[in-house]
């Protein structure tokens, strides 16, 4: 279970491969991954479900996948672990999916530069609670400050996609 563990909390690895920060490690393959699956779903239900559904389930597994991980590496937060960035990424375009109903290609590509952006500055900065969010133990700690940094990237995404028009 051990190396389930590790592929995941790894995103397959590529958190001890890529040259990238660990962060951008995990955040450069979600966001293009799930541009991807917006590209080949094509309505707003659809599209919806499959990102919550998603972030959900990177969330929970990713729970599990990074305590083991840690552990392992006896580590709090370990850099190589990069499957937090993956759950708040993923969430962090939640606003577009629902603002952008009948998206094009580069509309879906502008929204995910737009959110990957947003969120690595949250990610970074650690805005209050994301910041405290991360000295939870465990797993819970390890996601939690990156599904707050991707719920804070998603609020501005939507009102910059509204405001934008």
């Amino acid at each position: 279970m051990e190396r389930v563990a590790y592929h995941i909390a790894t995103v397959l690895g590529l958190g001890d491969r890529l040259p990238a920060p660990g962060t951008t490690a995990g955040s450069l393959p979600a966001i293009v991954g799930w541009w991807l699956a917006m590209a080949v779903l094509d309505d707003v239900t659809a599209r919806l479900g499959a990102t919550l559904i998603g972030a959900v389930t990177v969330l929970l597994v990713g729970i599990w996948a990074s305590k083991v991980e840690s552990d392992r590496r006896s580590a709090d937060d370990p850099g190589p672990v990069v499957i937090d960035e993956v759950a708040g990424q993923w969430l962090s375009v939640v606003p577009a999916v629902v603002l952008l109903p009948e998206p094009t290609g580069l509309d879906l590509a502008l929204a995910a530069a737009a959110a990957f952006v947003l969120f690595r500055i949250f990610d970074v900065a650690k805005p209050w609670p994301v910041c405290a969010l991360e000295r939870l133990p465990g797993g819970v700690g390890i996601m939690a400050d990156d599904v707050a940094a991707g719920c804070y990237a998603a609020v501005v995404l939507g009102v910059g996609m509204v405001l934008v028009g």
